[in-house]
């Protein structure tokens, strides 16, 4: 079976790079068991008449999604739409698109990627305090300061306060040049950069200097009420038990908390009691409060960083003999 697919004006599998043409081509190819070649804005697909039928779907899946963006798509949107199940309306991209999370002018709408990052941004909504817990490339620190961004430019809360602990992974503190605020700048960076991604970054640095949006290590939330702002502690894994009901007590009146971690991934020592886990431990049964698993399915990055995470889980557990 042979059939050819066009697209609407605007998209085209060129639009998306050289490079990358030819690499998702590639993907499409050998995710549905095609022959796939390009020209313009039309794809053309050989092989059997199930899996050309199901390519096709993909490439519907495209178009639909340029629709609802209104604006060229990239490398990220294909991956959404090849992560799509055919078939699955709760998990139809009109479902993904209708939880979105407006941002500043001219930033693309964040929207979730996976069933558990649609419960993710419900539970923001919902709740006052969120727990977003799993791997690495989920988006739980992405979203959450998503949601901080919108919140704030629609008025809901008037300030925001991105916090981490200043744990080392195999550095010392202590060695690094510079001043306190020059030592922990490194650890506060994928704070930094996932909000510039979210707005102008001279507006994002006014908003820093007036105090507005606030990036700090853990340490300094110390003896402070944070009312009216949205706050997100990221890393949590790394918290001791103390530092994580310090940072819990924290919370005053009009104030959103979410605390994310992975807690495979902590650079406590091995005797020191884990925050995260205690606290998950003792409030897990708080329905006021909200809590959301993410698992390596979730994973949002390279499509490759699921197979490493899932390599080294089943390593660990036993299941492979390196």
């Amino acid at each position: 079976m042979k059939e050819r697919f066009y697209f609407e004006p605007g998209l085209s599998f060129r639009s998306f790079g050289v490079k990358d043409e030819v690499r998702l081509l590639r993907q499409l190819s050998e995710k549905c068991n095609v022959s796939v070649s390009a020209r313009d804005n039309w794809v053309e697909l050989s092989g059997d008449d199930e899996c050309v039928d199901a390519a096709l779907k993909y490439l519907v899946g495209l178009q639909k999604l340029f629709r609802l963006r209104g604006k060229e798509l990239d490398r990220s949107d294909f991956e959404l739409v090849m992560r799509q199940t055919p078939g699955d309306s709760a998990l139809s991209l009109e479902n993904l698109w209708s939880e979105r999370i407006e941002l500043a002018s001219g930033r693309r709408p964040v929207m979730p990627r996976s069933k558990r990052q649609m419960e993710y941004l419900r539970a923001m909504r919902k709740y006052d305090v969120v727990f977003g817990i799993g791997p690495a490339g989920t988006g739980k620190t992405y979203l959450a300061m998503a949601m901080a961004v919108s919140m704030f430019l629609k008025g809901e809360v008037s300030r925001i306060i991105l916090t981490r602990p200043a744990r080392e992974s195999g550095e010392r503190l202590g060695f690094l040049p510079g001043s306190l605020e020059e030592k922990v700048s490194p650890y506060l960076r994928p704070l930094y950069d996932a909000l510039y991604e979210m707005m102008p970054p001279e507006e994002a640095q006014n908003l820093i200097a007036r105090n507005i949006v606030e990036v700090a290590p853990l340490a300094f939330m110390r003896g402070r009420t944070l009312s009216n702002a949205f706050i997100i502690l990221d890393e949590a894994q790394n918290t001791t038990v103390e530092q994580m009901l310090m940072f819990l007590t924290r919370m005053g009146f009009g104030s959103r908390c979410v605390i994310t971690g992975d807690p495979s991934q902590s650079d406590l020592n091995r005797n020191e009691p884990s925050g995260l886990k205690r606290a998950l431990n003792s409030l897990s049964q708080l329905e006021e409060l909200g809590f959301v698993y993410f698992n390596t399915k979730d994973v949002v990055r390279h499509s490759l960083l699921e197979k490493i995470i899932n390599a080294y889980s089943d390593h660990d557990s036993g299941k492979e003999d390196l």
